[in-house]
Order: C-alpha cells, then structure tokens, then sequence
C-alpha cells in the first residue's frame, strides 16, 4: 500500500520539510548542497546550480535527509520535466531504516547541457508500506549519508 499524502507528513521524517513537495503519493525530493559531474564534487549551494554536460554521468545528492521505518520502502522517480529535457535517473529502491540523504544517478543523454537549480525539485518518492517490518532493515555502508557518496565497492 502507498502512503498518501497525509500519512507521509505523520509517519515519515523528512528534514528539512517543504509543503511545496508534498504530492498526493509522494514528496517531491530538492537538489541538495552537492553534486559530482566529470570527476569532481561541486558546491551546489555556493554556485546555486549545477550544470550537467551533454552526454554526462553526474550524482546529485538530494536537500532532503529521509528517515524510514521498518515496515516502509521508497520508490524514486526523476520528475518528467527532467527527462523530457534528455535526462535519466537510475535510482535503487530505499529500503525500510533507511536515514540520511540520498546519492542519486543521473545521466544527461541529450545534446544540450541541463542545468539543475539547488533547491529545484528533481525527483519524487512514493513510500510503500510492506505487509510486516522487514526482519532486517537496512544497516549498510552508506545508512547515515549526509553528503555525496561515491561508490563503496571494492575496486579490483
């Protein structure tokens, strides 16, 4: 079952809160403080934005940090606007005990660079709540993520 809006403003905790994101299902997550384009991290908050060349792998680390119970998944989905501009997310499900802010994949396959505002509203979650708490919520390398996490996994 998705919980509708009333129940994510209750149950869920997103810091900072911004009614503006709040959807009908979901809550529209913002552009966060950093950002990883071409091999180097950016001050999103300092520059106000972040420009992702054509053809172009970036991460970008969302405002919002999000907290979820046991028994509560998230489900991401870039907003469409973006990917009519030619953008493509690859996001992984959030699993129950999640907390921190989240990295997000990006990949500009248009000709034209995009450029995301810090603060802009980029992608939406819509949380699901699972028949029983999970015996085994999520501990792993990146639970606590308040700025960009690169890839954790062992380079051969």
């Amino acid at each position: 079952m998705m919980l509708p809006d009333w129940k994510i403003r209750k149950e869920i905790l997103i810091e900072p809160f911004n009614e503006k994101s709040l959807q009908p299902a979901g809550y529209d997550l913002r552009v966060g403080d950093e950002a990883y384009v071409q091999g180097r991290i950016i001050d999103v908050k300092k520059e106000s934005r972040v420009l992702i060349p054509p053809k172009t792998y970036a991460l970008v680390l969302t405002l919002e940090r999000v907290k979820l119970p046991d028994d509560v998944m998230g489900d991401m989905k870039l907003r469409s606007s973006l990917a009519r501009e030619g953008l493509i997310g690859s996001f992984a499900w959030v699993d129950p005990g999640w907390d921190g802010n989240l990295t997000l994949s990006l990949y500009n396959a248009s000709d034209e660079p995009v450029e995301l505002e810090h603060g802009e509203r980029f992608v939406q979650i819509a949380f699901i709540r699972l028949e029983s708490p999970a015996k085994n919520p999520y501990r792993g390398s990146y639970q606590g993520s308040r700025r960009i996490a690169l890839s954790k996994r062992r380079k051969k």
